[in-house]
């Protein structure tokens, strides 16, 4: 029975080592799904400026072009002859005029969008920047946690298998299908009659026959394999545990 609780002491430390060697990938997923939506998010804006200043250049170049068209219809003027076409000039100079100068409007209110658009990418820039400098980082710390788990998982492992040398083998195998069965316990100490997995009370005839300790019993209700935990010579083992 002494074996039997250091080997399940043995699996319960080895199942709580798996489980925080499972949280490292996951974690390094996280940080890698957040430093991508950061990045992308930053290449957004970055589109979003590129997109804005092209428009801003092709603005700037209708601006020119109606400044080219203004010079030449002013140009006409002093060629003209009849004063319908003269008028007609006019008319035209001034649409060309109020073009130009909706335009030029629209550069003014496109360059204040630009200065939000670049703060935004600097900001984001920023932000990204330290995200990469801060999932390096635990990058470095997750593998190097990894790395010592990894060590005392095999530290286990070797103590496991020189309990498992030390107890008998249909007994083992015993224990093994019981603790593929219970989530992983198999033995079970019961305190003042209750069985401590199960938390349901052995009949008294049966706990007589426990404490007495002259034969394997299992618990009437999950089966594991039961030991009554008041006895003295259990007390170290469930201590270490």
């Amino acid at each position: 029975m002494k074996h039997l609780i250091g080997l399940q002491a043995y699996d319960i430390r080895i199942k709580e080592k798996l489980a925080q060697k499972e949280k490292g990938p996951a974690a390094m997923q996280k940080r890698k799904e957040d430093l991508a939506a950061a990045e992308a998010l930053l290449q957004e804006e970055i589109d979003k400026l590129g997109a804005h200043n092209s428009l801003s250049r092709e603005t700037e170049r209708e601006i020119q072009d109606l400044d080219e068209r203004l010079k030449k219809s002013e140009g006409k003027l002093s060629s003209i002859k009849s004063n319908k076409e003269y008028k007609a000039a006019l008319k035209e100079i001034e649409g060309i005029k109020r073009e130009k100068e909706a335009l030029e409007i629209t550069v003014i209110e496109m360059m204040e969008q630009k200065d939000a658009l670049v703060n935004a990418c600097d900001d984001n820039r920023k932000k990204t920047e330290e995200m990469k400098q801060k999932f390096d980082q635990d990058l470095k710390q997750i593998l190097r946690d990894m790395k010592i788990l990894d060590k005392d998982l095999k530290e286990l492992e070797k103590e496991r298998d020189r309990c498992c040398k030390g107890t008998d083998t249909s007994l083992l195998k015993k224990y093994d299908i019981l603790r593929g069965h219970r989530n992983g316990i198999a033995i079970t100490p019961v305190i003042k009659g209750v069985c401590q997995a199960c938390h349901m009370a052995i009949p008294p005839q049966k706990f007589n026959e426990l404490i007495r300790g002259d034969k394997l019993m299992n618990c009437p209700n999950c089966a594991r394999i039961m030991y009554w935990g008041e006895d003295e010579r259990y007390q170290d083992d469930e201590e270490a545990t």
